[in-house]
């Protein structure tokens, strides 16, 4: 890119032309066009995965469905409650 002017950025009534228009440019070339974009991470929850039996994944779904929760709140409440009481 170096030595290369960057383009100005075309005006989009949509995403979905917005996104049509990039599926057939070089992003690279509107670069100097674009604002700064400025944010902070702050990563505090790590999430670990584990491998569980089909029957039981089919099960766990069928009763936090049931429940209306999602499977992950399900397993961790029941592992939690196991692990409390030992």
């Amino acid at each position: 890119m170096s030595g290369n002017k960057s383009q100005s950025m075309p005006k989009f009534t949509s995403l979905d032309d917005l996104v049509e228009f990039f599926d057939t440019h070089d992003l690279g070339e509107y670069l100097d066009g674009m604002p700064e974009a400025q944010f902070e991470v702050d990563i505090q929850r790590r999430t670990h995965l584990f491998a569980l039996d089909e029957e039981l994944v089919d099960k766990l779904t069928e009763i936090a469905l049931s429940r209306k929760i999602p499977s992950s709140e399900l397993i961790n409440s029941w592992l939690r409650e196991k692990i409390l009481t030992q």
